[in-house]
């Protein structure tokens, strides 16, 4: 009984969630979320969080996305080019975090759908996520969201001197 409460809790609580445009105002926030995901340990390999210049200029202008609850953002997604060959300009690469209280709500479902069709209008035909093993919940929303797992990309990288494996993912537009 408790867990079904706590389900429609959780779900009248984000029909308020909206999925917008980031701008450079969302910064704090998106930097804020983005450290959370770094301390967890299964979302990335990155140590430390850069400033809003290189941010800026790693990710595509047109698909960056965040997820807000009365005002607050709770979460973001954005894209970043696999190359700068102009062969792969509809190839990119998924980042999505969401906060760490927001976890478990399907924020990351909602918001990777949105970022699904705000690529598909911005000519990206393909889309790829490289996700730790250990992150089931963000496997399971790619999946959701019509990603099909490609691969395990052994000893991608080491954190912490332990070698990590990579869950490679990818999503092919339907309409292009």
């Amino acid at each position: 009984m408790r867990s079904s409460l706590n389900k429609m809790e959780h779900m009248q609580e984000t029909e308020n969630l909206s999925v917008e445009l980031m701008t450079a105002d969302d910064w704090p926030a998106v930097r804020t979320i983005y450290i959370e995901g770094i301390v967890t340990g299964n979302a990335t390999f990155e140590t430390s969080a850069s400033g809003w210049e290189a941010w800026d200029a790693a990710h595509l202008c047109t698909c960056r996305l965040v997820a807000r609850l009365c005002d607050e953002t709770i979460g973001w997604a954005a894209l970043t080019p696999v190359s700068g060959r102009c062969v792969y300009a509809g190839v990119a690469e998924v980042s999505i975090y969401i906060a760490k209280r927001m976890c478990g709500r399907k924020v990351g479902q909602r918001l990777l759908a949105a970022l699904v069709e705000k690529s598909e209008e911005q000519g990206i035909w393909t889309l790829q996520a490289g996700i730790f093993p250990e992150n089931i919940a963000s496997i399971e929303a790619h999946k959701r969201c019509g990603f099909r797992v490609v691969g395990v990309r052994e000893k991608m990288g080491k954190m912490n001197g332990v070698w990590r494996d990579v869950v490679l993912m990818e999503r092919r537009s339907r309409i292009l």
